[in-house]
């Protein structure tokens, strides 16, 4: 499967910001679908991950509540919609797919396609 983010940008704290994966090559109904981002000079993190079938969802610690994911099966896309932006939320997010159902695994390597990445900016 291949993936393609989109929707990053420069934004103030307190804005809001929908990002996108789109994936092309295999229905994401075979995928547990998942976002991570990497800001300078640390490791990539996870932030929040989809199942299917069942929809489940599962977040980093403390982010629930100002991100939220989801799946569009029939466009076969994810979305991640971010409020109440912060500087911390600065990085370059990434979408990821896993043949391995649940929102548990948490780790890059867990993941097998990747998409390329898309910078948000939080700052005034």
């Amino acid at each position: 499967v291949q993936l393609v983010e989109a929707g990053g940008g420069l934004v103030h704290p307190g804005d809001s910001l929908s990002l996108s994966c789109t994936a092309s090559g295999d229905y994401i109904t075979s995928y547990t679908m998942a976002w991570f981002r990497q800001a300078p000079g640390k490791e990539r993190e996870f932030v929040a991950a989809t199942t299917w079938p069942g929809g489940s969802v599962g977040y980093q610690d403390g982010l629930q509540g100002r991100f939220a994911i989801s799946r569009n099966n029939g466009e076969n896309t994810v979305h991640l919609q971010m409020g109440d932006l912060k500087p911390e939320d600065t990085a370059v997010y990434y979408c990821a797919a896993s043949s391995r159902w649940g929102t548990n695994q948490r780790t890059p390597s867990e993941y097998h396609s990747w998409g390329q990445g898309t910078q948000v900016t939080v700052s005034s």
